[in-house]
This record gives C-alpha cells, sequence and structure tokens, in this order.
C-alpha cells in the first residue's frame, strides 16, 4: 500500500492494511461531497443570481424525495464502512490467544518499557515478528499516547487506569514510536524506536536480558510484607492469591467482581475500595510508595502464582 502512496508510513502489523484502506475511503468520499457541494453552490449562484434590483424570486417548493435521497444516500455510503471500522476494532482490542504480554508506562518525557522475561527498556522496544503483542499501558503523571505509525496504532496512556491494545508485527525492521498526546515543554522528544526481529534473533537479544517482572515482583512482594498476610494455603489474614488473576472474586458487598490487571492494581493502593468477602478491610494503602513500574511487577508475580498453581493441580 505504501509503495503506490508512499505518503503512508511503511506498513508493518496486522492492522496496517485495512486501517489504510478505511483511510483512503474516508479521503475519496470526503473529497467526493467536497466536489459535489462546491460545484453545486457555484451553479446554484449562477444559476439563480438576482439579476435586477426589481426582481422578485419565485417561491420555490421543496422535494421531499430530493430531501430524502440527499440525507440517506451518504448515510448509506458512509454505513458501508462500518463492517471495516468494525473489524479493525476489533483486531485491535479482543484478546489474541497466547500474546506476548509488554508492559508500557509513560512518564515525562520517556516511554519505560518491560518484557515479562526480563529485559527493561527506555524508549526502545524489542519485539518478534509474527508474534501478537498485548500492550498494557499507565502512565505515572500525565496523559500521553502511544503510536507507531507503522503498526496504525495509536493509544492513550491514562494516570490511574490501564489501557490494552493487542496488534501483531507482520515486517521486519525499525519504526518510529512516538507520544501522540502534547504532555508537557519536552513532548517533541518523547520518542523512541520499535525494532521488530526474526525469532530467533529476538531470542538471543532477549537472553542478555536482566531480571525478569516476575522476580522483580516477588521481591517487592516480599519487601512491602504482603507474603505475610497473603498465605498460598488461604489461611492468612488475606485472600490467597494463587490462581486468583482473571477469576471471580467475591466481595463483601455480594458484588462478583473480575481480577484483573485493574482491580489487581486498585487493591495494592486502594485496598479498602473493594473488600473480598470472608475479610476485613486490614491492608494499609501502598499509594504513594510503590511506583507503577513497581505495580506492573507486582502484578506480573501474581499472575504467576496462576501458572504455578496450575502446574501443581
Amino acid at each position: 500500500m505504501n509503495k503506490t502512496l508512499p505518503l503512508l508510513p511503511e506498513s508493518a502489523s496486522n492492522l496496517a492494511a485495512d486501517v489504510d484502506l478505511l483511510m483512503i475511503l474516508l479521503t475519496v468520499f470526503s473529497i467526493f461531497f467536497t466536489i459535489v457541494i462546491f460545484v453545486a453552490v457555484a451553479v446554484l449562484a449562477v444559476k439563480y443570481h438576482r439579476k435586477s434590483e426589481d426582481e422578485v424570486p419565485p417561491h420555490i417548493h421543496g422535494s421531499l424525495p430530493l430531501e430524502i435521497a440527499w440525507s440517506i444516500g451518504p448515510f448509506l455510503l458512509v454505513l458501508a464502512m462500518l463492517p471495516l471500522s468494525a473489524k479493525i476494532m476489533m483486531n485491535t482490542y479482543t484478546p489474541q490467544p497466547y500474546a506476548m504480554e509488554i508492559f508500557v508506562t509513560g512518564k515525562q518525557w520517556m516511554w519505560k518499557l518491560q518484557h515479562p522475561e526480563g529485559p527493561r527498556e527506555i524508549n526502545e522496544l524489542h519485539v518478534p515478528i509474527g508474534k501478537p503483542l498485548k500492550f498494557t499501558m499507565i502512565s505515572e503523571d500525565v496523559l500521553h499516547s502511544f503510536y507507531v505509525p507503522a503498526f496504525r496504532v495509536k493509544k492513550d496512556v491514562l494516570p490511574g487506569r490501564y489501557t490494552n491494545f493487542w496488534v501483531t508485527p507482520t515486517k521486519v525492521g525499525t519504526y518510529h514510536l512516538f507520544c501522540a498526546e502534547y504532555c508537557g515543554t519536552q513532548h517533541s522528544g518523547m520518542i523512541g524506536k520499535v525494532h521488530v526481529m526474526e525469532q530467533s534473533d529476538y531470542e538471543k537479544w532477549l537472553s542478555g536480558g536482566d531480571e525478569s517482572m516476575t522476580a522483580r515482583g516477588e521481591a517487592l512482594f516480599n519487601q512491602y510484607g504482603c507474603v505475610t498476610c497473603h498465605l498460598a494455603d488461604g489461611k492468612g489474614r488475606g485472600p490467597a492469591l494463587v490462581g486468583v488473576y482473571n477469576s471471580m472474586v467475591k466481595m463483601q458487598t455480594g458484588a462478583i467482581v473480575k481480577a484483573d490487571e485493574s482491580y489487581l492494581r486498585e487493591s495494592i493502593i486502594n485496598p479498602r475500595a473493594k473488600i473480598v468477602e470472608k475479610y476485613s478491610s486490614i491492608m494499609p494503602t501502598f499509594q504513594g510508595q510503590i511506583s507503577e513500574e513497581g505495580l506492573l511487577q507486582i502484578i506480573a508475580y501474581i499472575k504467576s502464582l496462576e501458572q504455578e498453581g496450575e502446574a501443581q493441580q
């Protein structure tokens, strides 16, 4: 697509072709209707202009079929693009099986990225080609926007809330990473690179990484004393965390809540917001004590407890 239209960025993801097609259709429709409207305005202005000051223009009766035609016609043309738009949305936000997770923390003025297997990067991201990726993102300060033009993805990164999207890189290369939301005086410097690599090259790069997110999360879990209350056998002062991720948890109010990333984060920084049934609100808040990067590491550790619990069964 970008070879025939060089103004478009390089295409390097499973979303790129559909996004480009949608943008081309929107552009063509916009240009077409703009020409039709301006030509009609010019023709009617010449045809019906007042010939003299004494001329009294005739009364023109409206045409219901014409009114319906120019209202319903464009509506149906635009509606025809709905299936393509829905397809792009579904591909972007539908969880992909066996997706590799990438954790992103936006901070004035840098991108901090973490791989569950270990490496942490700043303003750079290395990923394998052909592997579905799940991005989990949050901001430490203000609103940012994670934008990779070659992937055709742009997603707001919000303070206090996780946002997600899924994408699959399809072409080896190095691509631009931007912040697409004005976030302060050095916004223009909040840039980086995404390196899409062959699987073998990615594994070599990965082997040179540091301690895994799970290990760092476990260290924080012990450092802040979480291990003293959340015992694996469920006999602690707090609920057991083995297998809790993505499970349905019953609250004291009777509500059933899914224990996803957002729930786990809230339970750490605001533990009294949702209290699990049969437990007391004795857990202190850790808001302001643990960075967003550290929260992601603790959540990664809690996710690993699910895997360990399944392995023991």
